[in-house]
């Protein structure tokens, strides 16, 4: 693994300053067998860390592991080898300081936007008055106010979006994974959707992992960048990006640091991107 290091334009919290990173994975193997009862491995050695506050994207081959890594932390897996820690303790189950956001909508169809994001609240304990009322102020927050009473079917698929975005950031997660959550927008509506998660997440103090297929949309988002290898995935290099904040989507891709930067990381990620390639030439799968 190599580490590219930049100057971090607004540099996480560290443990230096006397905090425990907010997630670790230190020398992950992740195994598990097909449905024809062979051992594949997912993660081979896996060392990542994301500090407290930081934006942490993931980018590799398609099917090299990175869904894996996200589920490992958590605990929706378990590694075969190696530790996983989240805020300085052991994985043992589902951490209530993690929220996740899915790449299919994850709303129940039955119940309304307000009904929708109010929902993990009451089911954390808190009393159903309260839990409405701040479902309201962070569906004000993603603009759809005018959309409280509407269900999911009645919306697009960038308001689908933002409420999953609100139905997340209600709980207060520390640490919040994202699944390519915008792949299957349209180009204009991801675009506000990425400047729409930058604004939350800014005021949040939240750590992200967020997996994408798209450079470009890695390099904008974070902090550090990932780049995992042809499965089984390691972690090959990890680049730390110089960009300041805020970030405005619609004109960081035209900015030249942005530019050299994504041309670097890809020169990197091409060689793991043709390498799967050929394995799927080769296996015919």
């Amino acid at each position: 693994m190599s580490l590219h290091t930049l100057e971090v334009a607004r540099p996480p919290l560290s443990p230096a300053a006397g905090f425990s990173p907010a997630i670790e994975l230190e020398n992950v193997t992740r195994r598990f067998l097909t449905p024809d009862g062979k051992s594949m491995t997912a993660l081979r050695d896996f060392t990542m860390t994301v500090d407290r506050g930081e934006f942490a994207c993931v980018v590799g081959p398609t099917g090299c592991g990175k869904s894996t890594t996200l589920n490992l932390v958590t605990g929706l897996a378990r590694p075969s080898a190696g530790e996983v820690r989240v805020m300085g303790g052991p994985v043992s189950g589902i951490h209530e300081d993690v929220g996740f956001v899915f790449q299919a909508d994850a709303l129940f169809p039955w119940r309304s936007v307000l009904d929708n994001v109010a929902a993990g609240p009451i089911y954390r304990g808190l009393s159903k008055a309260r839990a409405y009322e701040k479902a309201r102020d962070w569906i004000a927050r993603v603009g759809l106010s005018r959309f409280e009473k509407h269900y999911p079917h009645q919306l697009s698929g960038g308001m689908r979006k933002r409420v999953a975005l609100a139905q997340t950031f209600i709980n207060e997660p520390k640490i919040l994974l994202m699944d390519e959550p915008f792949s299957a927008l349209d180009v204009q509506t991801r675009t506000l959707m990425q400047n729409e998660l930058l604004d939350l997440w800014s005021g949040s103090g939240a750590s992200v992992v967020f997996v994408t297929h798209d450079l470009e949309e890695a390099v904008a988002l974070a902090d550090k960048v990932y780049v995992l290898t042809a499965g089984p995935a390691t972690v090959k290099s990890v680049y730390r990006i110089d960009l300041p904040r805020p970030r405005v989507m619609e004109e960081i891709r035209y900015d030249s640091a942005f530019v050299e930067q994504c041309r670097v990381i890809w020169d990197d990620l091409r060689q793991e991107v043709q390498i799967g390639q050929q394995r799927t030439l080769d296996t015919g799968h």
